[in-house]
C-alpha cells in the first residue's frame, strides 16, 4: 500500500521488448470510428492511492505496458480508499490496479458488488501486520495492553478510510483489549513512516500499522508482532479491480491483467526500483524493470 507524483502523467520511452512482446491490433482511426475501442487503443485510467507503493507500482508498469500497446493511460491519485473504490464502481476509473478485496478492501467489495469485475490476482499472500522496531521487547499483539506506557498508548495508524484501520479498530482493538489503554491514530502513510523513522533514530518503541508486502521492511530493521488469535484476518491476494463494464471495452487488457502474476523476487525487484533506486522518477523505474523482466512481459500474449 508510499508518496510519489502527479496523475495523469504519460510514460514515453517503453522498450523494445515491451512492444514486441504484446503484440496488440493496431491502432487506426477506422477501428476507432467502427466502435472497436480496445483494438483503436483508447484512454485506460487507472486509480491509485499514491502513499500505497504497490498501487503506485504497478500503476506505472502498466502506464508503461499499454501504452507501448497504443493505449493512452492516465493515473488518478486519490487520498483514500473510499472514494477509490466509488470511482471505479462509478466509472470515472477503470482499474485499481493492486486492491486488497479479500480482507482489507471487502467492505468495499460487499459495497459495490456487481458494479466491480475482479480480474484477478497478481500477488499471492498479502497481509496486514501491526510492526515493532527489531530491539522492542515484545514479540505479540497480546502484550500490547500491558505495556501501553512503553508506545504512549498509541498504535500509529494509516489513511483513516482504509481497510488496515477498520480492521485494527474493529477487530485488533477489542480481541486484545487494547480500547481502554491505546488510541489509533489516524494518520496517513507518509506521516506514519516519518514517525516510525524518527522513532528508530532515537531507539524509541513505537507500533504502526504495516502490510506485506510493503518496502518498509527493507528500509527499517523491523519485526511483525504475533497475532495469536487472527484478528487481522489471513493473508490475502493482491488484485485488479475493475469496473463491471471494463472487460467489454479492453478485452485484450483485462485479459493481459488476468494473467500477470508476480513472484516475491519479482516484486521486490519492482517495488525497490520504484521507491529507492529510481526514487520520485517511475516512468524509469518501470522501464528499468520491463527490461530486467522482458520474458515476463513476452509471456502475457502467449
Amino acid at each position: 500500500m508510499s508518496t510519489r507524483t502527479g496523475t495523469a502523467s504519460k510514460f514515453i520511452g517503453v522498450t523494445a521488448a515491451a512492444a514486441l512482446a504484446l503484440t496488440a491490433c493496431g491502432g487506426g482511426d477506422d477501428a476507432a470510428e467502427n466502435g472497436d475501442e480496445a483494438e483503436a487503443g483508447g484512454t485506460v485510467t487507472l486509480g491509485i492511492i499514491p502513499s500505497w507503493t504497490d498501487g503506485l507500482s504497478m500503476a506505472y508498469l502498466w502506464q508503461g505496458i499499454l501504452e507501448g500497446e497504443g493505449y493512452d493511460v492516465e493515473i488518478e491519485e486519490i487520498n483514500d480508499a473510499a472514494p477509490l473504490y466509488t470511482g471505479v464502481a462509478q466509472g470515472d476509473i477503470d482499474v485499481y490496479p493492486s486492491a486488497w478485496p479479500e480482507v482489507t478492501h471487502a467492505e468495499y467489495m460487499d459495497e459495490y458488488g456487481d458494479d466491480l469485475e475482479d480480474l484477478g490476482a497478481y500477488y499471492e499472500g498479502a497481509v496486514l501486520t501491526l510492526a515493532v522496531p527489531e530491539y522492542t521487547e515484545i514479540d505479540s499483539i497480546a502484550e500490547l495492553a500491558d505495556n501501553a506506557e512503553d508506545f504512549n498508548g498509541q498504535v500509529i495508524g494509516i489513511e483513516p478510510g482504509s481497510g488496515h484501520m477498520g480492521v485494527t479498530a474493529n477487530d485488533v482493538f477489542p480481541t486484545y483489549g487494547l480500547d481502554e489503554n491505546f488510541e489509533l491514530v489516524e494518520s496517513s502513510t507518509a506521516a506514519m513512516l516519518t514517525e516510525l523513522g524518527s522513532a528508530i533514530d532515537d531507539e524509541e518503541d513505537i507500533v504502526v500499522t504495516l502490510w506485506r508486502p510493503f518496502y518498509a521492511y527493507g528500509n527499517f530493521d523491523l519485526k511483525d508482532l504475533e497475532d495469536p488469535e487472527g484478528a487481522l484476518g489471513e493473508p490475502e491476494t493482491l488484485n485488479f479491480i475493475a469496473n463491471s463494464e471494463f472487460s467489454s471495452e479492453f478485452p485484450e487488457v483485462a485479459e493481459w491483467m488476468g494473467s500477470f502474476t508476480l513472484s516475491d523476487e519479482e516484486y521486490a525487484e519492482l517495488e525497490d526500483m520504484m521507491v529507492n533506486e529510481y526514487a520520485d522518477n517511475e516512468e524509469e523505474a518501470a522501464q528499468a524493470w520491463m527490461e530486467d523482466n522482458a520474458d515476463m512481459i513476452d509471456s502475457l500474449k502467449e
